[in-house]
C-alpha cells in the first residue's frame, strides 16, 4: 500500500516539477516586427480598402514605431512602400524604398533592381 501511494507521490511532484519549468520558459523573441504589414498587403491586392496615401501613412507609422523599438521589419516591406509610392506618384522616395529592401535583404537584388529599371521607363 504505500509503495502504491509512494509511486502515485513521486509522479505527481514530477509532473508538477514539469509544470513549472515550462511554464517558466521564455519565448524566443521573433526574429521580425509583422505589426500590420500583412493585413496592408492584403488591402493593396484586394484594390477595395484604403487608398494608397491612407496605406503609406499606415507603414510609414508602423516603420516608425519598429525603428523606436529597434526591431527589424520583415522582407518585403521596404518594396511594398515603394510600390505604393508609385502608385501615389512619390517618384522620389520609390529609389530610397527599392534600395532600402536591397540592402537590408541581398538577396533581393536582382528583383529590386528590375523594378528599378521598370520604374525608370
Amino acid at each position: 500500500m504505500k509503495s502504491g501511494l509512494l509511486k502515485h507521490l513521486c509522479i505527481g511532484v514530477g509532473l508538477l516539477g514539469a509544470a513549472m519549468l515550462t511554464g517558466c520558459a521564455n519565448r524566443p523573441k521573433p526574429l521580425y516586427h509583422w505589426g500590420n504589414y500583412q493585413p496592408q498587403v492584403y488591402e493593396y491586392f484586394k484594390g477595395d480598402g484604403k487608398g494608397h496615401e491612407e496605406q503609406i501613412a499606415t507603414l510609414e507609422e508602423n516603420l516608425q514605431k519598429v525603428r523606436a523599438n529597434g526591431e527589424s521589419l520583415p522582407p518585403g516591406y521596404h518594396a511594398h512602400l515603394g510600390l505604393l509610392y508609385i502608385k501615389a506618384g512619390k517618384e522620389d522616395q520609390v529609389k530610397q524604398q527599392f534600395e532600402t529592401e536591397k540592402t537590408l535583404f541581398p538577396e533581393s537584388s536582382s528583383y529590386m533592381d528590375f523594378l528599378l529599371r521598370k520604374f525608370k521607363k
